[in-house]
C-alpha cells in the first residue's frame, strides 16, 4: 500500500476565493463546472476539484474573477497564487517519468587518500520515452511543482539501492530529500524492505542528506535519520559549509560522514579563506565523530593540501566522473 504522496495519483485541488467580486460569482463558477460535468465540491470559499475541474475553474479565472485574490495548493500542501496553476498542468509530463520509473544511476568513485575506491555515489539520471537525457534542473522544479516531490524521491531511492547489488564489498551512497519524506516508519518501509530482498547489507548503504543548509525541519530530519540507524544503515550530510547553522547541526546529529561543499574544496589549495573553512570542518568532523568528505575535487593540488591536512575521503572529477557502471580496480589505476 503506497499513499497518495509517494504515489502518482490524480491530483486533488483545492481553490480559495477572497474579495466581495469573486465570492459574488460562486454560483456562476459552479454552474459552469456543472455544465461540463466536473465533479466539485463547494465549502465556501475553498472549491475542491480533480486537475479537470482546476482547469476548467482557470479558464473561467482569467476572464472573470480578480486573480489576485485567488489561491489554490495540491494534495494540501502549501497555498500558492493562481498565477502558478498553469505551470502545474505545463508539468504533467513529470507523472511519465516517475509512473514509468524512467531512471537509471550512473556511479561517481568515491576514494581513500590512498586513491583506492572506497564507495560510489549513486546518482539519478532520467530520460525521455525516446531516450533523451532530462537533467535535474528539470526534473525537481517540475516534482515540486506537480506535489510529486514525495513520489520522485521515492523511485529515485529505490532505483538506485537496486543499483547497489553490483557494488558487492563497496559502499554506496544513496541521496535523499528530507523534506520528501513524510513518515519515515511508512515512506521508508519499501526502501527498507527491498534491500532485503535483494540482499543488500544495511551497512553498504549511506543515505545522503541533500541541501543540509536549508534544512528546516531538524526534529523531523532526526527521526528519519533514527529510522535509518535502527535499520542499521548509515548516513551523510552533503553540501556543508560554514554557517553557524550548519555547525550547530552537525553536533546535533552527528553523521557518519560529512561532506564539505565544493565552493570551499575547489582551489583550497591556494585561497587562505577557503583553507580556513576546510580546517574549521575539519575540527568539527573530528569533534562528532564524523569521516570527512571533500566533494567536487578536480585539481590535484587540492588533493594533496587536502589529504595532508587529514582529509580521508574525496570525490569529484580527478577520480572519475559518474558513469552507467562502477569502475573496476585495475581500470581506476590504470
Amino acid at each position: 500500500m503506497e499513499c497518495n504522496s509517494c504515489s502518482v495519483a490524480s491530483l486533488k485541488f483545492e481553490i480559495r476565493f477572497e474579495g466581495e467580486t469573486n465570492l459574488s460569482e460562486i454560483e456562476q463558477i459552479t454552474n459552469h463546472l456543472e455544465r461540463r460535468e466536473i465533479i466539485y465540491s463547494m465549502k465556501e470559499p475553498v472549491l475542491q476539484t480533480d486537475e479537470k475541474g482546476a482547469k476548467e475553474f482557470l479558464d473561467f479565472c482569467n476572464h472573470f474573477l480578480e486573480k489576485d485574490k485567488v489561491a489554490f495548493r495540491i494534495n494540501r500542501e502549501k497555498w500558492q497564487p493562481i498565477s502558478e496553476l498553469q505551470n502545474v498542468f505545463n508539468m504533467e509530463w513529470i507523472d511519465d517519468v516517475i509512473s514509468n520509473e524512467r531512471l537509471i544511476c550512473h556511479y561517481q568513485p568515491i576514494v581513500t587518500e590512498t586513491e583506492e575506491i572506497f564507495a560510489y555515489e549513486l546518482l539519478s539520471r532520467f530520460h525521455n520515452k525516446d531516450g533523451s537525457t532530462i537533467y535535474p534542473n528539470e526534473i525537481f522544479p517540475a516534482a515540486k511543482s506537480r506535489g510529486r516531490l514525495y513520489a520522485l524521491d521515492r523511485i529515485c531511492r529505490m532505483t538506485a539501492v537496486k543499483h547497489a547489488v553490483l557494488l558487492k564489498d563497496k559502499k554506496a551512497f544513496i541521496n535523499f530529500i528530507p523534506t520528501s519524506i513524510y513518515s519515515p516508519e511508512f515512506c521508508l518501509r519499501s526502501t527498507t524492505n527491498l534491500a532485503n530482498q535483494l540482499g543488500v547489507n544495511p551497512k553498504q548503504l549511506v543515505f545522503e542528506v541533500v541541501e543540509t543548509e536549508k534544512v528546516d525541519d531538524v526534529d523531523h530530519l532526526k527521526k528519519i535519520l533514527s529510522f535509518y540507524k535502527e535499520k542499521g544503515f548509515q548516513y551523510a550530510l552533503d553540501d556543508v559549509g560554514e554557517g553557524h547553522s550548519t555547525i550547530e547541526l552537525l553536533a546535533d546529529l552527528r553523521p557518519h560522514y560529512m561532506k564539505l561543499d565544493m565552493q570551499y574544496v575547489q582551489g583550497v589549495a591556494n585561497d587562505v579563506l577557503k583553507q580556513e573553512v576546510a580546517l574549521k570542518f575539519l575540527k568539527k568532523a573530528s569533534e562528532v565523530g564524523s569521516i570527512p568528505l571533500a566533494e567536487g575535487v578536480e585539481e590535484r593540488a587540492d588533493f594533496d593540501w587536502l589529504k595532508q591536512q587529514g582529509y580521508k575521503l574525496f570525490q569529484g572529477y580527478l577520480f572519475g566522473k559518474p558513469a552507467a557502471a562502477p569502475l573496476k580496480e585495475m581500470e581506476y589505476q590504470a
